[in-house]
């Protein structure tokens, strides 16, 4: 049977052609490997990319609308401020609000009308006025100033801790720089 196989030529070179297919059928498996590594990085790449463009496109819209809300509100503010009249400094508005119990929250903005004032350097001391067990009650900070420093506007707040049984009627700003007066505001509750 083999010399029928030789005499044919059937074996001749079979073993060579194996071997050189198998390695050749191994290299191919190798850069098939390789390609598929590649490709998988490549779409996790893009995933990741994808996934970031998302992220940074909603963080861009958003600071575009804060941007929005902080031109509305500079417009507002601008409005707020007189084009004439009193080049003093003032209150012009101030909010309180009962926290808890025992605080008071309070909010006040401070204008400056004139465009070309000084910058102004001060103090701000709140003084709450009411009733403490039917008797009337006050309480100054006067101990515990906040300092202010305003070109033209200034949104300043704080918290005062009221003592218990205190039934809080008004709450008073006042705007010093030195020992001298320059705003006043009271706000009734």
């Amino acid at each position: 049977f083999e010399f029928g196989q030789d005499i044919a030529g059937l074996d001749r070179n079979a073993k060579q052609e194996l071997a050189a297919l198998r390695n050749e059928v191994q290299i191919l498996r190798s850069d098939l490997e390789r390609a598929q590594s590649v490709a998988d990085i490549s779409e996790s790449l893009l995933t990741t990319e994808k996934a970031a463009q998302e992220r940074l496109t909603h963080m861009i819209r958003q600071l575009e609308a804060d941007n929005r809300a902080l031109r509305n509100d500079l417009g507002f503010f601008e409005n707020l401020i007189p084009s004439s009249g009193s080049e003093a400094l003032s209150i012009r508005s101030m909010q309180v609000e009962q926290l808890s119990e025992g605080q008071i929250k309070w909010q006040a903005l401070l204008i400056q009308p004139s465009k070309t004032a000084p910058e102004f350097k001060g103090v701000i001391e709140i003084e709450l006025g009411g009733l403490l067990e039917g008797q009337p009650w006050s309480m100054d900070h006067s101990d515990a100033p906040q300092r202010v420093s305003i070109q033209r506007y200034l949104r300043v707040e704080g918290v005062v801790d009221v003592p218990p049984y205190v039934v809080v009627q008004t709450v008073t700003a006042r705007i010093l720089q030195g020992s001298v007066v320059k705003a006043v505001h009271t706000v009734k509750l």
